[in-house]
């Protein structure tokens, strides 16, 4: 995982990076999406070291991607439900899904995402405004509300990432 302090980084991708950038993680939260929700299925599920499996529930729930309820007090046992952050994660993991369908599964895709319609959903991004397929070589990057001044940057040792 990367660093903590975003010096240097003033990069959502990044920041995203430190909540979901290890392994593990977006596993479990496709678990999550369509599984298994307590803990002994989803170690199953995975085939994940207790340990790893204990951290990265709770990294998820401390940063709120993740919630634990409890469903039998008497064993203190919880089952993991998605928060609204978590369940925003769906097109992250449709397209890693879709990039590694035509990439890496020769036989076909292993799981399918259905929309509510019928018919099978597949991870697109659009322009907002005219609806056309967003494809490299269609866009570029410009300077969002959250960047830094270049000029204030380059002159400084220490920049402070404005979100």
């Amino acid at each position: 995982m990367l660093h903590n302090e975003f010096a240097g980084q003033n990069c959502s991708a990044a920041r995203a990076l430190e909540v979901v950038g290890e392994r593990w993680t977006l596993l479990i939260v496709r678990d999550l999406l369509h599984g298994p929700r307590r803990f002994a299925d989803l170690e199953q599920s995975l085939a994940i070291a207790k340990n790893v499996l204990v951290a990265r529930l709770e990294k998820l729930q401390s940063v709120g991607v993740i919630e634990a309820v409890p469903y039998d007090q008497a064993r203190g046992w919880k089952r993991y439900q998605l928060t609204r952050m978590g369940t925003d994660l769906l097109p992250v993991i449709s397209a890693l899904m879709a990039w590694g369908d035509t990439y890496f599964a020769p036989e076909g895709p292993p799981l399918l995402y259905e929309h509510a319609c019928g018919h099978i959903a597949s991870p697109q991004v659009v322009c907002e405004r005219c609806g056309e397929a967003v494809r490299y070589g269609t866009v570029r990057s410009v300077p969002g509300p959250g960047a830094e001044d270049v000029t204030a940057a380059e002159h400084s040792s220490t920049t402070t990432p404005s979100r």
